[in-house]
C-alpha cells in the first residue's frame, strides 16, 4: 500500500486529480445523463455524480455541507474519520477503511469534515452524490459561524477549529 509523498503525487498525476476547495484532490468520474428538476435545489440536477477523492494524511477535508446525500467508498491508503453533526446537533465520528466500515453516507445538508488517520499516508475514496453534485449546492464552513452554532462544548470547539481554514 503506497504511503509516501511520492505516491500521493503519483496518484494525483495518474488519476488527473485537481485541488478541491475543501482540501484534498478530486476528479469527477461520472455525471449521470438522466437529469430531473429538483424543486428543493431550485434547478435541474443529474440523477447522481461520482468522484475520486484523495485526502493526504497531512491535510483534512474542511467542514462543509452538500444539499444531497453523499456516500463515501474506501479504495486504498489508510483509514479515515468522517466527522459530522447529526440532525440532533451531536458530533459523530465514522471510521472508513479496510479495518473499519468500507462505506458510509452523509445525509443531505449535514455539516461534515474528514481526516486520514496517518500523517505519512493518504486515503483514496470515491464519493457519490444523489441528486448529483453541483457547486451551487456546496457550502464551505466558516470557523466562527460553526462555533456560534455548535461550539457549546470543548470537544466541538476543538474539532471545528481544527478542521476549518477560515
Amino acid at each position: 500500500m503506497p504511503n509516501s509523498k511520492d505516491s500521493i503525487k503519483e496518484l494525483v498525476q495518474r488519476l488527473n486529480l485537481l485541488p478541491h476547495p475543501e482540501g484534498g484532490f478530486y476528479k469527477e468520474m461520472y455525471r449521470a445523463p438522466l437529469e430531473f428538476e429538483v424543486p428543493i435545489l431550485n434547478g435541474v440536477r443529474p440523477a447522481y455524480t461520482s468522484i475520486y477523492f484523495l485526502l493526504p494524511g497531512d491535510s483534512f477535508s474542511a467542514w462543509h455541507k452538500v444539499a444531497s446525500d453523499e456516500s463515501w467508498f474506501f479504495h486504498t491508503g489508510c483509514s479515515l474519520s468522517i466527522y459530522l453533526m447529526n440532525a440532533l446537533g451531536k458530533l459523530e465520528e465514522h471510521r472508513v477503511g479496510v479495518d473499519d466500515q468500507l462505506q458510509m453516507t452523509v445525509p443531505a445538508n449535514t455539516w461534515f469534515a474528514a481526516k486520514a488517520h496517518e500523517a505519512s499516508s493518504f486515503s483514496l475514496v470515491s464519493c457519490t452524490v444523489a441528486p448529483g453534485f453541483d457547486f451551487a449546492d456546496f457550502e464551505l464552513g466558516r470557523r466562527q459561524q460553526l462555533l456560534d452554532q455548535f461550539g457549546d462544548s470543548e470537544e466541538n470547539k476543538v474539532i471545528f477549529t481544527r478542521f476549518t481554514r477560515q
